[in-house]
Protein backbone atom coordinates (compact mmCIF):
# COMPACT_ATOMS: atom_id res chain seq x y z
CA UNK A 1 0.00 0.00 0.00
CA UNK A 2 1.44 3.39 -0.99
CA UNK A 3 2.07 6.01 1.66
CA UNK A 4 0.71 9.57 1.92
CA UNK A 5 1.21 12.11 -0.85
CA UNK A 6 3.58 14.84 0.31
CA UNK A 7 3.51 18.52 -0.53
CA UNK A 8 5.96 20.06 -2.98
CA UNK A 9 9.52 20.71 -1.90
CA UNK A 10 10.19 24.27 -0.81
CA UNK A 11 12.44 24.93 -3.81
CA UNK A 12 9.41 25.00 -6.13
CA UNK A 13 8.44 28.24 -4.40
CA UNK A 14 11.75 29.79 -3.33
CA UNK A 15 14.21 29.00 -6.14
CA UNK A 16 14.76 32.02 -8.45
CA UNK A 17 15.74 29.66 -11.29
CA UNK A 18 12.36 27.93 -11.11
CA UNK A 19 10.61 31.29 -11.13
CA UNK A 20 12.51 32.35 -14.25
CA UNK A 21 11.62 29.06 -15.93
CA UNK A 22 7.94 29.68 -15.13
CA UNK A 23 8.06 33.20 -16.58
CA UNK A 24 9.59 31.94 -19.82
CA UNK A 25 7.49 28.77 -19.95
CA UNK A 26 4.26 28.30 -18.01
CA UNK A 27 3.24 31.95 -17.69
CA UNK A 28 4.04 32.63 -21.34
CA UNK A 29 1.98 29.68 -22.58
CA UNK A 30 -1.23 29.99 -20.56
CA UNK A 31 -4.31 32.21 -20.65
CA UNK A 32 -3.99 35.29 -18.44
CA UNK A 33 -6.57 37.94 -17.58
CA UNK A 34 -5.66 41.31 -19.10
CA UNK A 35 -8.76 43.35 -18.27
CA UNK A 36 -12.37 43.86 -19.24
CA UNK A 37 -13.82 44.84 -22.60
CA UNK A 38 -15.72 47.71 -20.95
CA UNK A 39 -12.35 49.46 -20.50
CA UNK A 40 -12.16 50.03 -24.27
CA UNK A 41 -15.75 50.55 -25.49
CA UNK A 42 -15.01 52.85 -28.46
CA UNK A 43 -12.87 52.64 -31.58
CA UNK A 44 -9.29 53.63 -30.73
CA UNK A 45 -9.62 53.01 -26.99
CA UNK A 46 -6.63 51.19 -25.52
CA UNK A 47 -4.99 50.14 -22.27
CA UNK A 48 -1.53 48.81 -21.48
CA UNK A 49 -0.84 45.86 -19.20
CA UNK A 50 1.86 43.33 -18.32
CA UNK A 51 1.86 39.54 -18.62
CA UNK A 52 4.84 37.29 -17.75
CA UNK A 53 7.15 40.29 -17.68
CA UNK A 54 6.04 41.44 -21.14
CA UNK A 55 4.54 44.86 -21.80
CA UNK A 56 1.40 44.64 -23.96
CA UNK A 57 -1.61 46.70 -24.94
CA UNK A 58 -5.18 46.05 -26.05
CA UNK A 59 -6.92 48.31 -28.56
CA UNK A 60 -10.32 48.38 -30.28
CA UNK A 61 -10.13 48.63 -34.06
CA UNK A 62 -12.40 50.37 -36.55
CA UNK A 63 -14.05 47.02 -37.18
CA UNK A 64 -14.90 46.95 -33.43
CA UNK A 65 -12.57 43.98 -32.93
CA UNK A 66 -10.21 44.01 -29.94
CA UNK A 67 -6.60 43.14 -30.68
CA UNK A 68 -3.62 42.78 -28.38
CA UNK A 69 -0.04 43.62 -29.30
CA UNK A 70 3.39 43.67 -27.72
CA UNK A 71 3.90 47.27 -26.65
CA UNK A 72 7.00 47.89 -28.72
CA UNK A 73 7.75 49.84 -31.90
CA UNK A 74 9.22 47.75 -34.70
CA UNK A 75 11.66 50.54 -35.55
CA UNK A 76 13.97 50.86 -32.53
CA UNK A 77 11.98 49.26 -29.69
CA UNK A 78 10.48 52.25 -27.90
CA UNK A 79 7.28 51.52 -25.98
CA UNK A 80 4.26 52.78 -27.88
CA UNK A 81 1.62 53.57 -25.23
CA UNK A 82 1.24 53.77 -21.48
CA UNK A 83 -1.77 53.69 -19.20
CA UNK A 84 -5.03 54.02 -21.09
CA UNK A 85 -6.56 56.43 -23.57
CA UNK A 86 -7.93 56.76 -27.07
CA UNK A 87 -6.23 57.42 -30.39
CA UNK A 88 -6.91 57.47 -34.14
CA UNK A 89 -3.59 55.76 -34.90
CA UNK A 90 -0.73 54.44 -32.76
CA UNK A 91 2.22 56.82 -32.90
CA UNK A 92 5.60 55.94 -31.42
CA UNK A 93 6.81 58.80 -29.16
CA UNK A 94 10.45 58.24 -30.21
CA UNK A 95 10.50 58.78 -33.99
CA UNK A 96 6.78 59.06 -34.83
CA UNK A 97 6.47 55.81 -36.69
CA UNK A 98 2.73 55.45 -37.06
CA UNK A 99 0.65 52.26 -37.02
CA UNK A 100 -2.93 51.50 -37.93
CA UNK A 101 -5.23 50.17 -35.20
CA UNK A 102 -4.78 46.74 -36.80
CA UNK A 103 -1.00 46.93 -36.26
CA UNK A 104 0.16 47.61 -39.83
CA UNK A 105 2.69 50.39 -40.37
CA UNK A 106 1.09 53.45 -41.93
CA UNK A 107 4.14 55.68 -42.27
CA UNK A 108 7.33 56.97 -40.66
CA UNK A 109 9.34 60.16 -41.18
CA UNK A 110 11.54 59.89 -44.27
CA UNK A 111 11.00 56.14 -44.72
CA UNK A 112 10.21 56.65 -48.43
CA UNK A 113 13.80 57.69 -48.98
CA UNK A 114 15.05 54.24 -47.92
CA UNK A 115 15.82 52.08 -50.99
CA UNK A 116 13.67 48.94 -51.00
CA UNK A 117 11.69 49.94 -47.93
CA UNK A 118 8.41 47.96 -47.87
CA UNK A 119 6.04 49.14 -45.18
CA UNK A 120 3.80 46.10 -45.76
CA UNK A 121 6.52 43.98 -44.11
CA UNK A 122 6.41 46.01 -40.87
CA UNK A 123 3.67 45.22 -38.39
CA UNK A 124 3.24 45.17 -34.62
CA UNK A 125 3.53 41.71 -33.10
CA UNK A 126 0.05 40.47 -32.20
CA UNK A 127 -0.74 38.06 -29.38
CA UNK A 128 -3.68 35.68 -28.98
CA UNK A 129 -6.61 37.24 -27.17
CA UNK A 130 -10.16 36.13 -26.37
CA UNK A 131 -13.31 37.77 -25.06
CA UNK A 132 -14.48 35.38 -22.32
CA UNK A 133 -17.89 36.63 -21.19
CA UNK A 134 -16.61 40.20 -21.35
CA UNK A 135 -13.24 39.45 -19.76
CA UNK A 136 -10.22 39.91 -22.01
CA UNK A 137 -7.63 37.13 -21.81
CA UNK A 138 -4.30 36.85 -23.62
CA UNK A 139 -1.86 34.03 -24.28
CA UNK A 140 1.68 34.72 -25.48
CA UNK A 141 1.84 31.33 -27.20
CA UNK A 142 0.93 31.93 -30.88
CA UNK A 143 -0.22 28.28 -31.10
CA UNK A 144 -2.41 28.43 -27.97
CA UNK A 145 -5.50 26.22 -27.91
CA UNK A 146 -8.76 28.18 -27.39
CA UNK A 147 -9.94 28.90 -23.86
CA UNK A 148 -12.87 26.50 -24.24
CA UNK A 149 -10.34 23.70 -24.67
CA UNK A 150 -8.42 24.73 -21.58
CA UNK A 151 -11.54 25.41 -19.50
CA UNK A 152 -14.39 23.35 -20.97
CA UNK A 153 -17.89 24.34 -19.93
CA UNK A 154 -16.87 27.26 -17.71
CA UNK A 155 -18.10 29.94 -20.11
CA UNK A 156 -21.60 28.37 -20.07
CA UNK A 157 -21.62 27.76 -16.30
CA UNK A 158 -20.78 31.41 -15.66
CA UNK A 159 -23.75 32.44 -17.79
CA UNK A 160 -25.98 30.16 -15.73
CA UNK A 161 -24.77 31.37 -12.34
CA UNK A 162 -24.37 35.06 -13.21
CA UNK A 163 -27.44 36.17 -15.19
CA UNK A 164 -26.59 39.17 -17.32
CA UNK A 165 -22.83 38.60 -17.12
CA UNK A 166 -22.40 40.18 -20.56
CA UNK A 167 -23.74 43.47 -19.15
CA UNK A 168 -21.37 43.52 -16.19
CA UNK A 169 -18.50 45.97 -15.88
CA UNK A 170 -15.99 46.60 -13.10
CA UNK A 171 -17.29 48.59 -10.15
CA UNK A 172 -13.92 48.42 -8.41
CA UNK A 173 -10.61 46.59 -8.55
CA UNK A 174 -8.51 46.33 -5.40
CA UNK A 175 -4.77 45.76 -5.77
CA UNK A 176 -3.27 43.61 -3.00
CA UNK A 177 0.53 43.14 -2.76
CA UNK A 178 1.68 39.96 -1.03
CA UNK A 179 5.19 39.03 0.11
CA UNK A 180 5.16 35.48 -1.13
CA UNK A 181 5.67 33.40 -4.25
CA UNK A 182 2.57 33.45 -6.44
CA UNK A 183 2.01 29.70 -6.02
CA UNK A 184 1.68 30.06 -2.24
CA UNK A 185 -1.17 32.54 -2.74
CA UNK A 186 -2.84 30.37 -5.41
CA UNK A 187 -2.63 27.30 -3.16
CA UNK A 188 -4.16 29.15 -0.25
CA UNK A 189 -7.05 30.19 -2.48
CA UNK A 190 -7.52 26.63 -3.70
CA UNK A 191 -8.42 24.95 -0.40
CA UNK A 192 -10.89 25.68 2.38
CA UNK A 193 -9.30 23.38 4.97
CA UNK A 194 -8.23 26.62 6.70
CA UNK A 195 -11.51 28.54 6.31
CA UNK A 196 -13.42 27.84 9.54
CA UNK A 197 -10.38 28.62 11.68
CA UNK A 198 -9.10 31.65 9.76
CA UNK A 199 -12.11 33.21 7.97
CA UNK A 200 -14.90 33.49 10.57
CA UNK A 201 -16.94 36.06 8.64
CA UNK A 202 -16.83 34.10 5.38
CA UNK A 203 -17.50 30.80 7.17
CA UNK A 204 -20.37 32.02 9.33
CA UNK A 205 -21.91 34.85 7.30
CA UNK A 206 -21.53 33.81 3.64
CA UNK A 207 -21.16 30.04 3.15
CA UNK A 208 -21.74 26.78 5.01
CA UNK A 209 -18.23 25.31 5.33
CA UNK A 210 -19.56 21.81 5.97
CA UNK A 211 -20.93 21.78 2.40
CA UNK A 212 -17.73 23.13 0.80
CA UNK A 213 -15.91 21.06 -1.79
CA UNK A 214 -13.26 21.76 -4.44
CA UNK A 215 -12.87 19.38 -7.36
CA UNK A 216 -11.00 19.42 -10.66
CA UNK A 217 -13.10 19.17 -13.79
CA UNK A 218 -12.78 15.91 -15.71
CA UNK A 219 -11.08 17.75 -18.57
CA UNK A 220 -8.99 20.88 -18.79
CA UNK A 221 -7.32 22.93 -16.07
CA UNK A 222 -10.11 24.02 -13.74
CA UNK A 223 -10.75 23.65 -10.01
CA UNK A 224 -14.44 24.16 -9.22
CA UNK A 225 -15.47 25.29 -5.72
CA UNK A 226 -19.05 24.51 -4.64
CA UNK A 227 -20.97 25.19 -1.44
CA UNK A 228 -24.30 26.40 -0.11
CA UNK A 229 -24.98 29.86 1.25
CA UNK A 230 -25.28 30.38 4.98
CA UNK A 231 -28.75 30.43 6.59
CA UNK A 232 -30.48 33.65 5.58
CA UNK A 233 -30.66 35.01 9.13
CA UNK A 234 -26.86 34.70 9.33
CA UNK A 235 -26.00 36.13 5.91
CA UNK A 236 -24.05 39.37 6.12
CA UNK A 237 -25.80 40.83 3.07
CA UNK A 238 -29.21 40.39 1.40
CA UNK A 239 -29.84 37.83 -1.35
CA UNK A 240 -32.89 37.05 -3.47
CA UNK A 241 -33.46 33.30 -3.45
CA UNK A 242 -36.05 33.53 -6.24
CA UNK A 243 -33.17 33.80 -8.73
CA UNK A 244 -31.74 30.47 -9.90
CA UNK A 245 -28.51 29.49 -8.11
CA UNK A 246 -28.80 32.48 -5.73
CA UNK A 247 -28.45 30.18 -2.72
CA UNK A 248 -25.11 28.79 -3.90
CA UNK A 249 -21.48 29.84 -3.93
CA UNK A 250 -19.45 28.64 -6.88
CA UNK A 251 -15.93 29.44 -8.00
CA UNK A 252 -13.92 28.43 -11.05
CA UNK A 253 -10.14 28.63 -10.69
CA UNK A 254 -8.56 28.73 -14.17
CA UNK A 255 -4.98 27.54 -14.02
CA UNK A 256 -2.65 29.19 -13.40
CA UNK A 257 -3.69 32.66 -12.20
CA UNK A 258 -7.39 33.55 -12.52
CA UNK A 259 -10.56 32.76 -10.62
CA UNK A 260 -14.19 33.71 -11.14
CA UNK A 261 -16.31 33.65 -7.99
CA UNK A 262 -20.08 33.73 -7.87
CA UNK A 263 -21.05 34.69 -4.34
CA UNK A 264 -24.54 33.86 -3.03
CA UNK A 265 -27.01 36.21 -4.66
CA UNK A 266 -25.31 35.78 -8.07
CA UNK A 267 -22.68 38.42 -7.24
CA UNK A 268 -19.62 38.09 -9.48
CA UNK A 269 -16.11 38.85 -8.36
CA UNK A 270 -12.68 37.81 -9.57
CA UNK A 271 -9.16 37.15 -8.43
CA UNK A 272 -6.24 37.50 -10.78
CA UNK A 273 -2.62 37.16 -9.81
CA UNK A 274 0.54 38.72 -11.22
CA UNK A 275 3.95 37.26 -10.37
CA UNK A 276 6.40 40.10 -9.68
CA UNK A 277 9.48 38.13 -8.68
CA UNK A 278 10.16 34.89 -6.85
CA UNK A 279 9.32 36.50 -3.49
CA UNK A 280 6.35 38.75 -4.31
CA UNK A 281 3.08 38.79 -6.20
CA UNK A 282 0.07 41.04 -6.59
CA UNK A 283 -3.55 39.97 -6.38
CA UNK A 284 -6.30 42.01 -8.03
CA UNK A 285 -9.73 41.56 -6.48
CA UNK A 286 -12.46 42.61 -8.91
CA UNK A 287 -16.11 43.42 -8.15
CA UNK A 288 -18.74 43.94 -10.86
CA UNK A 289 -22.20 45.40 -11.36
CA UNK A 290 -24.56 45.93 -14.27
CA UNK A 291 -22.87 48.43 -16.60
CA UNK A 292 -20.53 49.31 -13.72
CA UNK A 293 -23.34 51.26 -12.04
CA UNK A 294 -23.19 52.04 -8.35
CA UNK A 295 -24.42 49.09 -6.29
CA UNK A 296 -24.31 49.45 -2.52
CA UNK A 297 -24.63 45.71 -1.87
CA UNK A 298 -21.56 45.06 -4.01
CA UNK A 299 -19.67 47.94 -2.38
CA UNK A 300 -20.47 46.66 1.11
CA UNK A 301 -19.57 43.08 0.18
CA UNK A 302 -16.27 44.23 -1.34
CA UNK A 303 -15.41 46.18 1.80
CA UNK A 304 -16.34 43.26 4.04
CA UNK A 305 -14.20 40.92 1.94
CA UNK A 306 -11.22 43.31 1.96
CA UNK A 307 -11.36 43.80 5.73
CA UNK A 308 -11.82 40.12 6.57
CA UNK A 309 -10.95 37.32 4.13
CA UNK A 310 -8.37 39.26 2.09
CA UNK A 311 -6.60 40.71 5.12
CA UNK A 312 -6.63 37.35 6.86
CA UNK A 313 -5.15 35.63 3.81
CA UNK A 314 -2.29 38.13 3.53
CA UNK A 315 -1.01 37.11 6.96
CA UNK A 316 -1.44 33.40 6.15
CA UNK A 317 0.40 33.36 2.83
CA UNK A 318 3.24 35.57 4.02
CA UNK A 319 3.75 33.35 7.07
CA UNK A 320 3.76 30.24 4.87
CA UNK A 321 6.37 31.79 2.59
CA UNK A 322 8.62 32.64 5.51
CA UNK A 323 8.20 29.04 6.66
CA UNK A 324 9.16 27.64 3.25
CA UNK A 325 12.53 29.35 3.69
CA UNK A 326 13.07 27.74 7.10
CA UNK A 327 15.83 25.13 7.33
CA UNK A 328 13.50 23.23 9.63
CA UNK A 329 10.73 22.68 7.07
CA UNK A 330 10.21 19.23 5.59
CA UNK A 331 7.22 18.81 3.23
CA UNK A 332 4.41 17.12 5.12
CA UNK A 333 1.70 14.76 3.90
CA UNK A 334 -1.41 16.20 2.30
CA UNK A 335 -4.73 15.41 3.97
CA UNK A 336 -6.47 13.44 1.21
CA UNK A 337 -9.84 12.31 2.53
CA UNK A 338 -11.40 9.69 0.21
CA UNK A 339 -14.76 11.39 0.87
CA UNK A 340 -13.29 14.74 -0.24
CA UNK A 341 -15.10 17.69 1.38
CA UNK A 342 -13.91 20.85 3.08
CA UNK A 343 -11.24 19.19 5.24
CA UNK A 344 -9.53 17.41 2.35
CA UNK A 345 -6.63 18.75 0.28
CA UNK A 346 -7.35 16.78 -2.87
CA UNK A 347 -7.52 20.08 -4.78
CA UNK A 348 -3.98 20.86 -3.63
CA UNK A 349 -2.81 17.48 -4.88
CA UNK A 350 -4.12 18.37 -8.36
CA UNK A 351 -2.77 21.91 -8.23
CA UNK A 352 0.69 20.79 -7.13
CA UNK A 353 0.76 18.22 -9.91
CA UNK A 354 0.16 21.02 -12.42
CA UNK A 355 2.89 23.05 -10.73
CA UNK A 356 5.32 20.14 -10.86
CA UNK A 357 4.57 19.40 -14.53
CA UNK A 358 5.12 23.06 -15.43
CA UNK A 359 8.65 22.90 -14.06
CA UNK A 360 9.72 19.28 -14.57
CA UNK A 361 7.69 18.42 -17.67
Amino acid sequence: MSGPVHSLAARYYTDPAIFEAEMLGLLSRTWQLAGHVSQIPKVGDYFAFEIAGQNLFAIRGRDSEIRCFYNVCQHRAHELVSGSGTTRVVVCPYHAWTYELTGELRTGPNVKSVPGFDKSKVCLTEVCCEDFNGFLFVNLDPQAAPMDVWFPGVREELHAYVPGIDRLAPLEWVEIPEKCNWKVSVENYSECYHCSLNHPTFASGVVKPETYDISPLERGYVLRHTTECQDLEQMTYPIDLSVEHAGEYRSWFLWPMVSFQCYPGNRLNTYHWRARDVDTCTVWRGWYSADGAEDQVVRDLAMQDRETTVEEDIHLVESVYRGLKSKGYKPGPLVLDPECGVNSEHSIETLQQWMREAVDG
